[in-house]
């Protein structure tokens, strides 16, 4: 299987640049895997295809503004920081630009000295170990000081920082935000509760990895980059009693779904855990506990697309993603989204 089998040719206006005033205005592709036929929506009509004892799967993980701006202390050279992965109270791995000016034992100060950090060490990858120092509490200091970490595609600033959550984001530790939940507002929700469809909360941070391009021209040599997740035991029987009573289970995004398929034992049965996961899906992945996914549109060549034609092949998800180019949908994090439909 080549990575190139995975590309499609989109032109540059087609990358949503900001979000709509309407979340749930955005445009909505159906793909109905059994018919292969697809149609027009909004996403509003997500609605349409849910019914009473299905199961809707989000994840509740919040972005970090996590983007900081400062400079070197000594020099005053202009400094951009972006954190990765906390590995204590006050310890981050971090990248660092421009790196070169990044040896440890050296300081940046943001925001006029609220925050420090110091350069503990350089690690694999050219990546940094940050301490940071300052008064108060650090995610107040981060709120004030620090941006979001908008994807690359996306040139235009944002101005509300909330338009880069989704409505239900609670637990802090995303690089990125689950973009396929950005669609939801809170009165659509309450409209799908009352409809007798269960809402399922798992937790899965985002990790930078999900922009990087895969490298390598065989599929199977990628190294999937590794994310921390977790599924409560209150929500994992959520999930299993709307499988046991034969109800859908409808993901909100890749990211639930490998959360779900990660936390999924050899029976097909959720597990109430938490832990770091790697896993990889692509075509010939046999899942075990979706049955539809609700994305957006991905990057050609991305182990997002790779997922997504796992569920409903290759072919329908590359033709589902030529009509959406031909009928103008708007692309990525703040595009429009698609509704795959494995169990109609």
């Amino acid at each position: 299987m080549k990575t190139s089998d995975f590309y499609f040719d989109l032109p540059e206006e087609l990358i949503a640049q900001e979000p709509l005033a309407d979340r749930a205005s955005s445009r909505l592709l159906v793909v109905n895997k059994e018919t292969g036929v697809w149609e027009h929506k909004y996403f509003r009509n997500i609605m349409d295809y849910l019914r009473a004892g299905d199961c809707l799967v989000i994840n509740n993980t919040r972005v970090l503004p996590a983007r900081l701006y400062g400079e070197r202390v000594g020099t005053g050279a202009a400094m951009e920081i972006l954190l990765l992965t906390r590995k204590d109270l006050d310890t981050w791995e971090v990248l660092v630009r421009p790196g070169k000016k990044a040896k440890p034992g050296d300081k940046i100060s943001f925001g006029n000295g609220k925050l420090v950090a110091e350069v503990l060490e350089v690690i694999e990858g050219g990546n940094r170990i940050l301490r940071f120092t300052y008064e108060g509490v650090f995610e107040a200091i981060l709120a004030e000081l620090g941006e979001m970490p908008l994807p690359p595609y996306i040139t235009h600033r944002l101005e509300d920082k909330e338009r880069y959550q989704t409505v239900y984001a609670k637990h802090e530790g995303s690089a990125a935000a689950p973009t396929a939940g950005l669609h939801f507002t809170p009165e659509l929700l309450e409209e799908i509760k009352a409809m007798g469809i269960k809402i399922a909360h798992v937790t899965l941070h985002v990790g930078l990895g999900t922009f990087r391009p895969v490298k390598v021209e065989d599929v199977l040599a990628h190294e999937m980059h590794s994310e921390y997740y977790v599924v409560e035991q209150e929500q994992a029987d959520i999930i299993n009693e709307t499988k046991r009573n034969g109800g859908r289970i409808f993901s909100v995004g890749t990211t639930s779904t490998r959360t779900l398929e990660s936390a999924a034992d050899e029976n097909g049965i959720v597990q109430a855990k938490s832990g770091w996961t790697q896993i990889f899906i692509y075509p010939g992945y046999q899942f075990k506990i979706i049955d539809c996914l609700i994305t957006n549109f991905h990057l050609p060549e991305s182990t997002l697309i790779m997922l997504v034609s796992a569920l409903v092949g290759k072919d329908l998800t590359m033709a589902a993603y030529g009509e959406a180019v031909k009928e103008k949908y708007r692309f990525f994090s703040f595009g429009d989204a698609c509704l795959f439909l494995t169990k109609p």
